[in-house]
This record gives structure tokens, C-alpha cells and sequence, in this order.
């Protein structure tokens, strides 16, 4: 079976059962497993001289580790693949976090807050609705790059190793990959091998937003936002979100109780939104989904035919 039908299979998997609960309160998830590895040799090594050194020590470790399983695991057949592929996933799970905050903030403010607050790391004590609002549909492009298209778009170049090794890189770099004092050396390997990884399947996220939002005509505008961002790769799907629902996103937030005066994302927009447009956000989700199963059932169809 060609890797682009099981990614098929996979991707409908997904969709329709998500992440459930009575699996996963029985036994780990595998990205709960990556985790615990990373903050395990985080505590050992992330310590001492040569930090940037033990990082890249790390990351190589998690690389090799991971194609190994990878190869492993495709020696156990096709339909081993698409679960655990289907598993690593998150279209379904993402969908429903981020209309959970709308949710919330149609029953309070408190509500949306407590809500977005599981899906984001910056402070929400006193987000205003705009904020939370902003807050969720920005969690909801960068995630849908980083959890759905690049898993897909590496498992369909280079099978369950490519989505494994993507997996635990992603995960390394939300774990150790920050800024500060603490992982700005151990983390550095870990956060610019991430960047790479991305780079394709966030630029691929915002053309398919594009595509589907009809949203050509201000593709330099987009492309600009983009280039301004912290993130040379969040700024893609999130500037193409942004104009596709017409809102503003980004702009000043606080992280551990500091202001960080951030630039805006298509700044011109209203900036003062609600739960209408985090639903939009939502719809817009399955929107690329469907697109992205679209082009890769195109694929399995070629492959048949040539």
C-alpha cells in the first residue's frame, strides 16, 4: 500500500475518532511518552558548560530514536501505521479545543478564559473577549500547521520515521525551546531544527487558507505580516487566517506578567471580536482538512493511474 493511501486512512481515522478519553486514561499517549523522555534529559543535562552542545546531544538522540521505532514499527504492517499515524494527529482534538473556547465565551468571560487557557501559555487572568478571542483562532492556525499538515506532509515524504522524528522535534521544541536563560543554549538544536522541519508545511497551511478564502489579492500583505512575526514559520497560517475571517490577531499579550508588544497581523481589521469568529476559525479547520485529504486522494488516484 502506497504511504499517501494510508495517510488517507489515517487522516479519516482521526477525524472521526480524535483523541478518546477512555484510551488515553488507560495509557500514555505517545506524545506524553516523547515528553517524559525530553524533560528526563532535560533534568540531567540541561546543566553545567557546553549547554548548546548537550541540546544538540539530545536532539540527535531523539532523531535517531525516532527513525529507529519508525522503521520498527512499519515492519508490523499497514493498519499498525495508520493508527498510530492517525494517533499523531490532531485535527479532531484541535477542532474541538478551540470551539470550546468559544463555547466558554458564549456562556462568560471566566468561562472562555479558563477554556482558551488550556490551549495557550500566555497569561488570560485578564484577557478582555477580544483577547480570548484572538487568543484561540491564532492557537488554532499555528496548531493546524504544526499538528496536522507537517505530520501529515512528513509521513506522506517519508513514512512513519518522518512522522516520528517530526513528532518528538516538535515536542523537544515546546519543551525546551524558549528564549530564556534557562534553555536559550540547551534548547537552541532542538528549536532551529523545528524551524526547518516547518518551514514547508507552514507556508503550504497558509496557501491552502489562501486558496480557500480567495484571498490572493492580498498575498504580499500576508506575506509581510508573515516576515514580521516572532515565529519565521506561525506567521504563515496565522497572517492567512487572519484574513480570511477579516480580524486582527497577534498585538500585545502578557507572558508571565510582562507586556510583550508584539506587532500586529493584518492590524487594519477589527480588532474586537467574539466567539462568531472563533467558530469561523473552526469551520475554516475542516475547511483545509478537507482540502489537504482532497489533495492527497488526488495523489493515491495518480499513483494508479501512473
Amino acid at each position: 500500500m502506497s504511504t499517501a493511501f494510508l495517510l488517507v486512512c489515517a487522516m479519516c481515522l482521526d477525524a472521526a475518532l480524535g483523541e478518546p478519553d477512555w484510551l488515553w486514561s488507560r495509557i500514555r499517549h505517545p506524545a506524553v511518552i516523547i515528553g517524559n523522555v525530553i524533560g528526563w534529559l532535560d533534568k540531567r543535562l540541561n546543566q553545567g558548560p557546553q549547554r548548546r552542545l548537550k541540546g544538540a546531544a539530545v536532539v540527535l538522540v531523539l532523531v535517531v530514536g525516532a527513525l529507529v521505532l519508525g522503521y520498527a514499527l512499519t515492519l508490523l504492517g499497514p493498519v499498525v501505521e495508520v493508527i498510530i499515524c492517525a494517533i499523531l494527529l490532531a485535527q479532531k482534538s484541535l477542532v474541538s479545543h478551540v470551539r470550546d473556547v468559544g463555547e466558554g465565551l458564549r456562556i462568560s468571560l471566566a468561562e472562555g478564559r479558563a477554556k482558551v487557557a488550556m490551549i495557550v501559555s500566555r497569561d488570560t487572568r485578564d484577557m478582555t473577549e477580544a483577547q480570548v478571542a484572538r487568543s484561540a483562532i491564532e492557537s488554532a492556525a499555528e496548531n493546524l500547521s504544526d499538528g496536522v499538515i507537517a505530520p501529515a506532509f512528513w509521513f506522506l515524504i517519508a513514512g512513519l520515521p518522518g512522522l516520528l522524528i517530526y513528532k518528538a522535534v516538535n515536542t523537544a521544541d515546546s519543551m525546551i525551546g524558549y528564549r530564556n536563560e534557562k534553555y536559550r543554549e540547551f534548547g537552541w538544536a532542538a528549536a532551529r531544527l523545528d524551524d526547518v522541519l516547518n518551514l514547508i508545511p507552514a507556508r503550504l497551511t497558509g496557501v491552502m487558507i489562501v486558496a480557500l478564502s480567495g484571498q490572493w489579492a492580498r498575498w504580499s500583505e500576508m506575506v509581510a505580516d508573515a516576515r514580521r512575526h516572532i515565529s519565521p514559520n506561525a506567521g504563515w497560517p496565522e497572517a492567512a487566517m487572519a484574513r480570511a475571517l477579516n480580524v486582527a490577531l497577534a498585538g500585545p499579550r502578557s507572558y508571565d506578567g510582562r507586556i510583550r508588544d508584539l506587532a500586529w497581523v493584518n492590524g487594519e481589521a477589527p480588532r474586537e471580536i467574539g466567539a462568531s469568529e472563533v467558530f469561523r476559525a473552526c469551520d475554516m479547520l475542516w475547511k483545509v482538512w478537507g482540502l489537504a485529504l482532497g489533495l492527497v486522494s488526488v495523489w493515491v488516484g495518480a499513483s494508479f493511474i501512473f
